[in-house]
């Protein structure tokens, strides 16, 4: 059975948890146990220096151990002496019955300076620590110790065990906390990972609406908002995308449609076939295969894969030329022309028929939307390391709020620059793709004229 990434987080916590209380629990005994015979070692240092200095005055009085020889209850009053009497009956105490006691009285024995035996319990222990008892720097004895018993019994055995149910019962409490705080913390930090995990089916699933909430500003957090954006993001790619399918099934539906309409009316002597029916008939196909063209043109650049032959141009000339190839349009359409051209060339790095398509575009645009009688303005200049190309128009405008959009596929104004003047809206989507790809930027704002500007700027090649 496979474990969730819930459940291995929880145990690697837990085993966290449980290492640390134990490694606590060692480093806790042994620092207890060290510090307890560091804290006896220096007891008995203290005590064996006390009897030291009894012994040393009763040996000036007597000038020998003589008088200690199998003089048990002298000994006892020397120890007494010494000052330790109360404590050493009680470690006396505590270390019967059995084994070597913990206690000093019942483990040191004093031997003469040769190292033979005078009094006390344990002086043949060859395991004993031996103590000098100097006196004016002369060694006149020695006092041997014998070493504290390894396995307490008694009162300090009872104290080990309640220390070691002690140390267990705070590491099973440890452990407790522990497996609490994994939970804890298992849950809490993998909910945002969950929202998000779920939230990531629904998305792959087609769901672009989910969204999860963005309840911090760590990296989760910062996931969770990169996460929102990518879906709305995705959100707004399919709105666009069956916009934009209901667009083309709508403009290639109406070419069809009076196709359609003219051929069955030819078809059944409702229409004669005349040079202005076939002119009909001609136009409609015209406007369907540029619609196709356009299509395949904006696909083509999607992908990166439309052609630019690029060669040093002359900006001013190719502007001129369209210019001069719109002029009996424009006239036949009533609009006044006003052009700015500068005297010297422009050079730029571009493709010929991509740049002629860009002006053509912008100007077939003008001419498209321009109520009869208005003004249409072009202006070429030099600016900086940039050519900007300025086209304006006049009445009807566009309000401020649909300009970022105008660059959009299939998108038109609804009020004045509507279907009814034609086109399918994908003139400036084209003009967009051709200036990017010349390393420019296009811009669309409001014309003092009343109508339209439109603002190209172009990197110059001046070399």
């Amino acid at each position: 059975m496979r474990l969730g990434f819930t459940t291995k987080l929880f145990l690697a916590l837990l085993a966290t948890g449980l290492a640390v209380a134990a490694l606590m629990g060692v480093a806790a005994r042994y620092t207890f146990e060290r510090g307890f015979r560091d804290y006896l070692a220096e007891q008995e240092q203290q005590r064996l220096a006390a009897l030291s200095a009894v012994l040393v005055e009763v040996h000036q009085e007597h000038g020998n151990w003589q008088f200690l020889r199998d003089n048990p209850r002298q000994w006892r009053q020397l120890l007494r002496l010494a000052g330790r009497q109360a404590q050493l009956e009680l470690e006396e105490a505590r270390s019967r019955p059995g084994g070597p006691p913990l206690g000093i009285a019942g483990r040191v024995s004093l031997l003469d300076r040769d190292g033979g035996a005078v009094i006390g319990e344990r002086r043949r222990d060859p395991d004993a620590r031996l103590y000098p008892v100097v006196d004016a720097g002369e060694t006149i004895g020695w006092l041997a110790v014998a070493p504290y018993q390894r396995r307490p019994v008694g009162a300090d055995a009872r104290f080990q065990q309640q220390q070691l149910t002690a140390g267990l019962i705070t590491v099973v409490l440890a452990l407790l906390l522990s497996a609490g705080i994994a939970v804890l913390l298992a849950w809490r930090l993998l909910a945002p990972v969950r929202r998000l995990a779920g939230a990531t089916h629904a998305l792959a699933a087609g769901d672009y609406t989910i969204r999860v909430p963005v309840t911090s500003k760590d990296a989760l957090g910062r996931l969770a908002g990169d996460f929102n954006r990518l879906a709305g993001t995705l959100e707004r790619n399919e709105q666009l995308r069956r916009a934009f399918m209901a667009d083309v099934s709508h403009e290639l539906r109406t070419p069809l449609a009076v196709l359609r309409g003219e051929l069955e009316a030819i078809e059944d002597g409702v229409r004669q076939l005349t040079p202005e029916s076939l002119r009909s008939l001609q136009g409609e196909v015209g406007a369907l295969s540029k619609l196709v063209d356009d299509l395949y043109e904006l696909a083509l650049a999607d992908v990166g894969a439309l052609a630019y032959q690029k060669a040093r141009l002359d900006l001013v000339e190719l502007a001129g030329s369209a210019i001069a190839g719109f002029e009996p349009r424009l006239a036949e359409r009533g609009l006044m022309l006003q052009q700015e051209l500068p005297d010297g060339p422009l050079p730029v790095l571009g493709d010929q028929a991509r740049l002629t398509q860009l002006f053509n575009n912008l100007l077939e645009n003008s001419l498209r939307y321009t109520d009869p009688g208005g003004t249409l303005g072009v202006v070429v200049r030099r600016r900086g390391s940039e050519a900007e190309i300025i086209l304006e128009d006049s009445a009807p405008g566009v309000a401020p709020e649909l300009l970022p959009r105008l660059f959009e596929r299939f998108y038109r104004p609804e009020a004045a620059r509507s279907r009814a003047q034609g086109g399918a809206g994908l003139g400036l989507a084209l003009c967009r793709n051709i200036v990017e790809a010349h390393g420019g930027r296009i811009d669309a704002e409001a014309s003092p004229l009343g109508g339209l500007r439109m603002i190209v700027r172009l990197p110059l090649e001046d070399r």
